[in-house]
């Protein structure tokens, strides 16, 4: 009976091991999956139209080696994306990167909106 507790407890370790990470894409706010989720993902390597948000706070923007399709404006923009940046950029992209490829993303004016998918992504990161 002994062995069959610890299989069953490694079971569910296991199993929650595995499925936390697509709880936590899963629990997504609506701001990101109304604004952010049919170009973008927040499950590592899983680009789309755009390149997966997974790890992106603390990252220098256009630098990800899983994605090929980053503007020349984007790659060699210099920007790290932190909440300063991030919130600038969601708000206005042409404003923080001149010729990028967000077309035709425009931007969202609400500042609640904008902090929620910030919150979000910084949550999806190794380094908030």
């Amino acid at each position: 009976m002994i062995s069959i507790s610890i299989t069953r407890g490694l079971a569910v370790l296991s199993l929650a091991w595995v499925t936390a990470p697509a709880l936590a894409a899963q629990s997504a706010p609506p701001a990101f999956n109304n604004h952010c989720r049919t170009c973008h993902s927040v499950k590592e390597g899983d680009n789309r139209l755009g390149p997966s948000l997974h790890n992106i706070y603390g990252a220098k923007a256009g630098a990800s080696s899983t994605y090929a399709n980053y503007s020349q404006g984007m790659k060699t923009s210099g920007v790290i994306w932190n909440e300063e940046t991030l919130d600038k950029f969601i708000e206005n992209p042409e404003q923080v990167v001149a010729n990028n490829n967000m077309k035709p993303y425009k931007g969202i004016p609400d500042p609640a909106v904008r902090k929620q998918i910030i919150d979000f992504l910084k949550s999806q990161s190794a380094s908030p």
